[in-house]
């Protein structure tokens, strides 16, 4: 068992090392919001807040964002093995659906996890300071919770789908509300009751609010509460993506 997640992992990180223009493009996204937004909004955030550094809010919602849609998008190589033939020759193979979908999870969440560290490291060049490695340590455990629980959506999805065009508009029209309704750009505190609910339910954010206060000293709903709630929600939805995966078809 550990032998086949291993190589399905594997393969995944090759794919990715391989496609230096992926690694490279995914990057131009989250580094154009951390430098519009850190330097655009953070006089009008240090004066609202009497004096704190936007960047330190922001860093955290922005390596969440590239863990994001790193992960979500993985699910598109379940589409691309199906329609060229690997899906069904490894579907036929003598191992569990399960353990399939565990490799595939565990390599679209490394993949993710590494796009979200360069970009930590991208937002050093910026300003952003961590406190300790104790910090950065808790830091790691919310981005793998969030790569898993997003890699595990993806590839739910993707179980479902034979159009990979179809898959991205449908992953656009999900991940960018998710994204945009997680405080990953403004605080949560003082919102509109409508738009304070939908980001309660929305799971980003308890990622998102966990990281900042691991990274930055800065929660709204505690740690602890943050961890124990993206964690349910990661074990939740890969059991529904195994699931779903078991009845796939080639």
């Amino acid at each position: 068992m550990i032998e086949v997640i291993y190589i399905l992992w594997l393969r995944q990180l090759k794919h990715y090392w391989r496609s230096k223009a992926r690694l490279i493009g995914s990057l131009g996204q989250p580094l154009l919001f951390m430098v519009a937004f850190g330097f655009g909004f953070g006089p009008m955030y240090t004066r609202a807040s009497g004096g704190a550094n936007y960047m330190d809010f922001l860093a955290p919602g922005i390596v969440s964002m590239s863990i994001l849609f790193t992960a979500v998008f993985s699910g598109l190589e379940v589409i691309w093995d199906r329609q060229f033939g690997f899906l069904k020759e490894t579907l036929v193979a003598p191992i569990s659906r399960t353990e399939i979908m565990v490799g595939k999870t565990l390599g679209g969440a490394t993949i993710a996890m590494v796009q979200g560290l360069i970009v930590l490291s991208l937002s050093y060049m910026l300003g952003f300071r961590i406190p300790g490695i104790g910090s950065l340590g808790i830091g790691l455990i919310f981005m793998f919770l969030i790569a898993i629980f997003f890699t595990g959506l993806g590839l739910a999805i993707a179980s479902k789908m034979t159009d990979m065009h179809g898959f991205q508009l449908i992953m656009n029209f999900l991940i960018m509300p998710i994204f945009f309704l997680s405080g990953a750009l403004f605080p949560l505190e003082n919102l509109p009751p409508a738009i304070y609910f939908i980001s309660r339910i929305d799971p980003l954010t308890y990622g998102v609010d966990g990281m900042r206060g691991a990274l930055a000293g800065m929660s709204v709903f505690g740690i602890y509460s943050d961890l124990a709630t993206i964690s349910a929600l990661s074990v939740f939805v890969c059991m529904i993506g195994a699931f779903l995966f078991s009845k796939i078809e080639a």
